[in-house]
């Protein structure tokens, strides 16, 4: 690929794009079927159309010429980001709510920053950092705008539990965007790197669906015509297009936390959508925290 500047940060932010539609479109589809049916069917989707476009690019629908290693490190990737991660996250929506579980999930990208630096020997130059550390702080203060919830005043023991549920989630991410990383380092393209991902994260909560019992009522409520449409799009935008856009950014950007943290931009990007679709009302601390992010997102291109 040749070398253009800031390739892979022009990238992460389309990938926030993508990650804020799918975003919406799930959250309506949830309402009307459940997380968890959500969860299984965007990977089912997600997984054929990738099965489908892997054999129309490379004739196979399954990279097996990758090697052992790459595979085992994006299946796991995959397991680790696609079900246990999004499995976290899901439980910490219904204990803390998902004001405070997004703001906790906006830790992510300093997680997978730490473990770049300590595992792929990125280190960032202060400046760097400085906007980084800028770009969440304001993405934090556009997230934590919102009213709070009847979660928050909930039981300690069982609010600690929801925190630590969030922070196993946002680690989860963190952990996937690093393993996909070593998995892709011999040249594996972002199609068949999500190809393994996706199948990953499919079999391993099919098999946790169906050891619960819970697999078949899913299936059977995806009956649910509108939420089945609603599904539909967030796939593409997620787990298809929004994924491959994120590999191709941590395959191309120069630093992994900058890129991770570009792409956690989506609740900045929601703030318009929300006022929009939902007739929320914007408040000035919002606003404020969406100039800090646009600062911090501009010193990284700049610095």
């Amino acid at each position: 690929m040749p070398h253009l500047p800031y390739l892979g940060e022009a990238i992460s932010l389309l990938t926030a794009l993508c990650w804020s539609a799918t975003a919406v479109f799930f959250a309506r589809a949830a309402k009307r079927v459940g997380s968890s049916a959500v969860n299984i069917a965007r990977l089912s989707m997600a997984l054929a159309a990738m099965l489908l476009l892997h054999t129309i690019v490379y004739g196979r629908p399954f990279p097996t010429h990758a090697g052992l290693a790459p595979i085992a490190w994006l299946a796991t990737s995959g397991l680790i980001g696609f079900s246990l991660g999004d499995a976290l996250l899901y439980e910490a929506y219904v204990i803390l709510g998902p004001r405070l579980s997004m703001l906790i999930m906006t830790l992510w990208p300093v997680f997978a920053a730490v473990m770049a630096w300590a595992f792929l020997k990125q280190a960032m130059g202060p400046a760097k950092v400085v906007a980084m550390l800028v770009t969440l702080s304001g993405i934090a203060l556009v997230v934590s705008d919102k009213g709070s919830s009847a979660a928050d005043s909930g039981k300690p023991k069982r609010y600690l539990l929801g925190l630590l549920l969030a922070v196993g989630g946002a680690v989860g991410q963190a952990v996937g965007f690093i393993f996909s990383k070593f998995g892709m380092a011999g040249g594996l393209g972002p199609i068949s790197a999500n190809v393994v991902r996706v199948s990953a994260g499919f079999l391993s909560l099919s098999i946790w669906q169906a050891l619960k019992g819970d697999l078949g009522p899913n299936l059977r409520r995806l009956a649910d015509r509108r939420a089945t449409v609603f599904i539909t799009f967030g796939a593409i935008f997620g787990p298809i297009i929004g994924v491959m856009l994120s590999l191709l950014a941590i395959q191309t950007a120069k630093y992994l936390g900058v890129a991770s943290t570009l792409m956690s931009l989506s609740p900045v990007i929601l703030l318009p959508v929300s006022m929009l679709l939902d007739k929320e009302k914007i408040h000035p601390r919002a606003v404020a925290g969406t100039l800090i992010s646009i600062s911090g997102v501009a010193a990284l291109f700049l610095i």
